[in-house]
């Protein structure tokens, strides 16, 4: 089934991007710790951090594809050039006036992101130095988002999906020449890292140009005109990028709030890291690819054939993630220390972050259902409902962040986020179901119950094995890594056993997907 093959080619793409994502993050931990360099580097990555992670999971796609696409079946292929030259240069522009708005009124961008660092002028001097590095990476990344686009509504999907693993290879490389050379922790270090961040977006772009001139759809640079498609691009865009990146602006916000107080910002950071693994491999992927899909079926008058693709990605999404949060939230302690707690990350940060990662996991499913069911709007072109949706889950983020930050400091911070997620996920498909746009099938209730009962299974199963497991290692060396290990090789084994004997997952459809996957197979990609 096509839908499962893209969205494993994608998924293993994310997941490839996120696994250099964590070799590099545990560098970070050992040469930067939770401290103040940590800090000032994270909340300058934050903001051009949030647009890479809106953008590439399909929030500006959320505009541009359905309109690409009208026009590349509509009126052929160089009208659907012509339309995304006029998006290039209307974007361009954008982003280059914002960012020369940005580098010269940083100090005061800065006071909006982390207030908190007013308080201690040499963190705060080296966060405006830092986003002023790292701040032109919008630009490049939005870019990106724009050619990732007009190559996955060609049905071209592998380089979008790989082209993420370079910003970390850049990063992995400027960290170990930062140990190498004695400046960690130190502010030369952060500063190396935010040239990486401008260098690695540089790379990214030309790859995806280099992509598009392959596919023969490379649009030029022309003269910016805000033509009847620009108009309706910016209409439909505007609400879309609000509302498909708001788990990433969630975060911003959180940012901001945990600025006030020590070394949160960095827990924060830490905690997001681990579980933006499964949200990426999962959530990036449906957003990417469900999105296409249905708008095609829709344009072509098959209702039925995008409900069903619609409950095969809920599914999908729900079978990887409802497990991965029971995960995160039944053993959060072993998994930040077995990745993390090293060099200037010590265990008593790693405590703290575990109560984070633990409130964010309860969320997870909750993030990925929302990335399932917003492509039912953007497909009927409808990017304002999901946008005022969005709008809801950031005013319960922002109170109950305000309510709880006392009591729980950057727990709290985390809760919020979760809670604001559930309630966004159950309006956008109590409203799509309203519309005719949802229905549940038998399949999915069904598959849905005996997923439960295998991740409940699994994490009493973790719980065990933490239990009788971390004592018996107490000591020795590796003692982490050998605990996590065990872990994630129980809940694999677990899991995946209990998923096919329950037929949670089917083993054909799976194996199938992947044997039309290979690259062998891939050479229209």
């Amino acid at each position: 089934m096509s839908l499962i093959r893209n969205f494993l080619l994608v998924g293993g793409g994310t997941g490839s991007s996120r696994i250099l994502g964590f070799g590099r993050d545990m560098l970070m931990a050992a040469a930067l710790g939770a401290g103040p360099v940590a800090d000032a580097f994270f909340v300058a990555f934050r903001l051009p951090n949030l647009f890479r992670r809106i953008f590439a999971e399909g929030a500006f796609n959320s505009a541009f594809v359905p309109l690409f696409a009208r026009e590349l079946e509509g009126q052929g292929q160089e009208a659907a050039r012509s339309f995304a030259q006029q998006a290039l240069a209307a974007l361009t522009l954008t982003l280059l006036v914002l960012t020369i708005v940005a580098e010269l009124a940083m100090p005061l961008v800065m006071y909006v992101l982390a207030p908190g660092f007013a308080s201690d002028p040499e963190k705060f001097d080296l966060a405006v130095q830092l986003t002023r590095i790292c701040f032109p990476y919008l630009l490049f990344v939005s870019l990106v988002a724009l050619f990732s686009g007009l190559l996955n509504a060609l049905g071209r999907f592998a380089v979008a999906a790989f082209a993420p693993t370079l910003l970390n290879v850049v990063f992995i490389g400027a960290l170990l020449l930062i140990v190498w050379s004695g400046h960690a922790e130190t502010p030369t270090a952060g500063v190396w890292l935010s040239w990486a961040v401008f260098f690695g977006g540089i790379a990214q772009l030309l790859m995806l140009i280099f992509a598009a001139r392959r596919a023969g759809m490379a649009p030029a640079l022309v003269r910016p005109r805000l033509t009847p498609g620009v108009k309706r691009l910016v209409a439909l865009a505007v609400p879309g990028v609000l509302a498909g990146g708001i788990t990433q602006i969630n975060i911003v916000i959180g940012t901001m709030i945990a600025s006030m107080a020590p070394q949160a910002v960095s827990y924060l950071y830490y905690a997001d890291r681990i579980y933006q693994l499964p949200l990426g491999l999962v959530g990036v992927a449906i957003g990417v690819v469900l999105l296409p899909e249905l708008a095609r079926r829709l344009r072509a008058g098959e209702d039925g054939a995008a409900m069903h693709q619609q409950n095969r990605a809920l599914e999908f999404a729900l079978a990887l993630t409802v497990p991965a949060a029971v995960a995160l939230a039944a053993v959060p302690g072993p998994i930040i220390s077995g990745l993390f707690a090293r060099g200037a990350f010590t265990e008593a940060d790693a405590a703290a972050t575990a109560g984070a990662l633990a409130a964010f996991g309860l969320g997870l499913p909750a993030f990925v259902m929302i990335k399932v069911f917003q492509p039912g709007f953007f497909a009927r072109e409808d990017t304002r409902t999901p946008m005022w949706f969005a709008g809801v889950n950031a005013a319960i983020n922002i109170v109950l962040s305000l309510a709880l930050f006392p009591f729980l400091a950057h727990v709290g911070i985390a809760i919020a986020t979760s809670v604001g997620g559930w309630v966004n996920a159950a309006l956008l498909a109590i409203v799509l179901r309203r519309r005719g746009g949802l229905a549940f099938d038998d399949r999915l209730g069904s598959r849905v119950a005996r997923l439960v009962v295998a991740s409940a299974v699994m994490g009493a199963a973790l719980v065990g094995v933490r239990v009788l497991a971390e004592p018996a290692l107490a000591g020795m060396a590796g003692d982490k890594a050998i605990l996590l290990v065990l872990l994630v090789g129980t809940g694999l084994f677990v899991y995946g056993g209990l998923a096919v004997m329950l037929g949670v997952l089917d083993r054909r459809e799976i194996m199938g997907a992947v044997r039309r996957g290979r690259p062998e197979n891939l050479k229209a990609q």
